[in-house]
């Protein structure tokens, strides 16, 4: 099915963001695992899979709707110096990326993709429990001080 180029081209720059995601989320994983905090690590690790698995979803729809994908662009990439940098920067992704598909599910709809439109929703809606997540332990971490809060992720 020949789809919309707008659409298409909206569809590869999530793809982008979610690319990019992957890879900052896959970097704070491996630095939680290096310094012991094995909780900090497993949410990272998952998320990363998560962003994984919305770049599959993106990149079939792309070909669906006879595009081609490009998987060779990232955004730019924040690692953060600690767990609340890393927590502080992913926030300003996951927000980001909240806007970005509520202008892509608006393009979709005004073009009557619905079909697209609910892929998007779906992805929409991880997203919104991701930065959920993200202000869970930031409050955590401002509850706690990060020294304690750090103390819980350990193994």
């Amino acid at each position: 099915m020949k789809g919309n180029k707008k659409l298409i081209a909206t569809l590869n720059a999530l793809l982008a963001d979610e690319l990019t995601a992957v890879n900052q989320y896959m970097v704070h994983s491996e630095m939680n695992a290096n310094w012991g905090y094995e909780k900090l690590h497993k949410h990272f690790e998952k998320r990363a899979v998560d962003e994984m698995k919305h770049a599959e979803t993106l990149i079939g729809r792309i070909l669906f709707l006879e595009g081609l994908p490009v998987v060779s662009s990232l955004k730019k990439i924040t690692i953060g110096a600690d767990a609340s940098k890393q927590l502080a920067n992913d926030h300003t992704s996951e927000a980001g990326a909240i806007v970005a598909y509520n202008q892509a599910i608006k393009l979709a709809g005004e073009l009557v993709d619905f079909a697209t439109r609910e892929i998007l929703e779906k992805i929409l809606n991880d997203e919104d429990a991701h930065i959920d997540k993200i202000e869970e332990l930031q409050d955590q971490i401002s509850q706690m001080g990060a020294a304690i809060f750090l103390t819980t992720q350990v193994g």
